[in-house]
């Protein structure tokens, strides 16, 4: 891949195949002389992070690392990273990995300096408003997938262990001052991880584009984003070094994440508390639930899907639409349902209610119900 590019929006970007050597002088713009190296247990020995590690020393920043991270981050996992954040006396973060190690990363940055719970600043209404926004920690977010877009988003996702429930944290200065998106740090991502996150950022862009709100700017993100998808994913899965169709997918990721300011809808709102219930891949659990939820919004979405399709050069309109992504899990080995993912119905109504209090749920174009709730689980088993 040849391209490389700098962006400034949503925040400075600097996208291109070896620009993880950038990494020191990323630092230095913004204001991070002692980082905390936050990343996930399984890439806490792979050779990427040490090679980031590598940028750091040549630089002379002293870095610690952590990576007590869960793939659904925890209060715990929150706890610990707050502690190794003060004890190393750092001033901002490297938030370096998948959706868990960004996320937990921006959330380290954004809570060590509050007084209050993290659950006092869920993304409802305007409880932000309570953070002290003067105690926010800088963050340079590097992504090592393709899929949540958390490095270009201004919240973070944490289970909350007694309710057994994922919540999303928000805070405009959440956002990282920079951003680095290395399409070669996603070569070797195992293809089960590559689908899945893939997966994610499609179901970013298609519930965004489906949003019933007026945002014009995110709706064209959310559809460019669909079709970088479609063109890019089945392409990574048969040649994992393509790095260009990987930097179209890192793209796709990031717009999905800005699109979806928009709005996201039931897809998230079931997918929510499966994953926090079953500890279940976060993509693949969209994956799994979006054809029933495409189904169940066709009364209010119809049109745009048809116009969608035509963009992506599908017939068919809505219903050939549906069979394109049904046939693209199929090419990718998205599993056939949730039963396969070790899902049972004994706990479909607990599932149901948790998705209605789930804050995506007020995006979807056709009002969630309990009983729609539970018969789009139904389906999808």
């Amino acid at each position: 891949m040849t391209v490389t590019a700098d962006w400034s929006y949503p925040t400075a970007i600097r996208f291109g195949a070896g620009r993880i050597r950038e990494l020191a002088d990323a630092c230095e713009a913004a204001g991070i002389t002692r980082p905390l190296f936050v990343t996930d247990r399984g890439l806490a020995e792979r050779d990427i992070t040490r090679d980031a590690f590598a940028v750091l020393q040549e630089a002379g920043l002293t870095c610690a690392l952590f990576y007590d991270v869960d793939s659904n981050p925890t209060e715990a996992n929150l706890v610990a990273s707050i502690d190794a954040f003060r004890a190393g006396d750092h001033d901002g973060v490297i938030a370096f990995g998948g959706g868990s190690g960004l996320d937990l990363g921006k959330l380290v940055a954004f809570m060590v300096g509050q007084s209050r719970p993290v659950w006092d600043f869920e993304d409802v209404g305007d409880l932000w408003t309570r953070a002290d926004a003067g105690a926010i920690f800088p963050v340079v977010a590097i992504p090592t997938t393709a899929g949540t877009g958390s490095e270009v988003g201004r919240a973070g996702v944490v289970t909350d262990p007694v309710h057994h429930v994922k919540k999303i944290i928000f805070h405009p200065k959440m956002m990282p001052a920079v951003v680095i998106c290395d399409p070669e740090l996603t070569v070797g991502l195992p293809k089960a991880m590559t689908v899945g996150t893939g997966m994610d950022a499609f179901a970013h862009c298609l519930e965004a584009y489906s949003s019933l709100s007026y945002h014009p700017m995110s709706q064209g993100i959310a559809l460019e984003g669909m079709r970088l998808v479609l063109d890019n994913l089945p392409r990574v899965v048969r040649e994992p070094g393509d790095v260009e169709a990987r930097g179209n997918m890192m793209s796709a990721a990031a717009m999905g994440a800005v699109a979806f300011q928009k709005g996201l809808g039931a897809i998230h709102a079931l997918s929510h508390p499966i994953g926090a219930l079953y500890n279940t891949h976060h993509g693949l659990t969209n994956a799994v639930v979006m054809p029933a939820v495409l189904r169940f919004n066709r009364p209010k979405i119809e049109q745009r899907i048809a116009a969608a399709a035509a963009y992506l050069d599908i017939a068919g309109g809505f219903d050939g639409f549906c069979d394109r992504v049904l046939a693209l899990q199929s090419e990718l080995g998205v599993p056939a349902g949730l039963s396969a993912m070790g899902i049972g119905t004994d706990r479909i109504d607990e599932l149901a209610a948790k998705a209605l209090d789930d804050p995506t749920v007020s995006g979807n174009p056709v009002p969630l119900t309990l009983d729609a709730a539970k018969r789009l689980l139904a389906e999808s088993m």
